[in-house]
């Protein structure tokens, strides 16, 4: 989740306009709200599909159309972790409804049949992601190692019901993990196991908030380039958060100010940056407002109560990241009032070091999650 790299933008985007009175302003907002979709950069594939995949995908029906379009593709992707993904492993999709009415789409990876599984893994996926892309792979890899691995779109993104890129509410968010998570531990297959819960970038706010909210209920948390503090040198002055928090209540749904690329800061390896293109329903466009606004509050949040979390605790984190950035996970573990606590800094790697490193790095990366795993089961 680029929250360091959001608040500078807003520093460069959003003061001027309320600090100088300059006229237009609202027509910059609107502009922004009724920006068109990014043409998507796909090469080898035909028309129809590039059609599919520059659609409106504000609902759950066109993503999981669009996704059942890509789907075949994704094993002929040029991509370590789809091209040497185990075979073998136990797969289940899952469309249902929660107590507050949003259908909730989930998946399971169990490890191969006649193996013992020794934990079970939960996935928090990162800001505009999906948990049937990439993590796909990283999952099939760690069910291979003897763990079921779960995972959930929140609402609002992937195959899960809600508008596309838009968190009404942080802490809300957070609550449908939990539910969805409490009903899936108590499955057969993983009840009486121990459970813990694996958050990459804004998914490592979502885990954090879940351990906060639950600090009995897990036996540990994994977290990889989380997003948990704002640096201190890109906080937002107080009055382009007022501002925003104003616009946010008066147009939540409109699309923030036009913000860099943060994908090309991701990967270190650029052919790998390419293979995320294919990621048809990932949420690209500019950040809606209240979504915004709601992932400052939540960093904040976690910020303020850092030392209250207990759990085992594992952080990784690229120190070349130019998104989330690695002195706050360093900071994380400082304050963190875990016993047990490893910090593993990856020298020159980028955000996305399980799917945008070279491949001995990613293999480097899940292999440390699966021995911590090991460690403690």
């Amino acid at each position: 989740m680029p929250l360091h790299h959001m608040a500078a933008i807003w520093q460069r985007h959003a003061v001027v306009p309320w600090r100088t009175g300059r006229p237009g302003t609202g027509r910059v907002v609107a502009a922004a709200a009724a920006a068109a979709p990014v043409p998507p950069r796909l090469e080898g594939v035909s028309e129809e599909m590039r059609a599919a995949a520059a659609q409106c995908l504000d609902w759950a029906p066109a993503r999981r159309r669009v996704r059942g379009a890509f789907a075949p593709l994704l094993p002929t992707l040029d991509h370590c972790l789809f091209k040497m993904a185990p075979e073998g492993i136990q797969m289940e999709e899952n469309l249902e409804t929660n107590s507050k009415g949003s259908e909730i789409f989930w998946k399971s990876w169990l490890p191969r049949e006649g193996t013992a599984t020794k934990a079970a893994l939960f996935f928090c996926h990162g800001y505009g992601g999906t948990c049937t892309f990439f993590f796909e792979g990283v999952a099939k890899r760690i069910a291979a190692a003897g763990y079921a691995v779960y995972a959930m779109d929140y609402p609002g993104f992937g195959l899960s019901y809600g508008l596309h890129g838009y968190i009404a509410s942080f802490d809300g968010m957070v609550d449908h993990v939990i539910e969805q998570y409490s009903q899936i531990k108590d499955r057969k297959e993983v009840r009486g196991l121990p459970h813990f819960l694996l958050g990459q970038s804004m998914g490592g706010a979502v885990a954090l908030k879940v351990h906060l909210k639950q600090p009995k209920e897990w036996d540990g948390v994994l977290l990889v380039a989380p997003m948990c503090k704002i640096a201190e040198d890109v906080t937002p002055p107080a009055l382009v958060l007022k501002a925003l928090g104003i616009l946010s209540c008066l147009l939540p749904e409109a699309k923030l100010f036009p913000q860099k690329d943060i994908g090309d800061l991701s990967f270190r390896d650029p052919r790998k940056r390419k293979v995320a293109e294919y990621d048809a329903i990932a949420y690209t466009h500019q950040m809606r407002l209240r979504t915004a606004v709601e992932l400052l509050k939540a960093a904040k949040d976690i910020e303020s109560q850092l030392e209250k979390i207990c759990s085992p605790l594992l952080i990784l984190h690229g120190s070349a990241d130019m998104v989330t950035d690695p002195r706050v996970s360093e900071f994380l573990y400082e304050k963190a009032s875990s016993k047990d606590k490893t910090l593993k800094l990856y020298e020159d790697g980028c955000h996305c070091i399980l799917e945008g490193e070279p491949d001995d790095r990613i293999s480097t990366a899940i292999n440390d999650i699966i021995s911590w795993l090991d460690s403690r089961c």
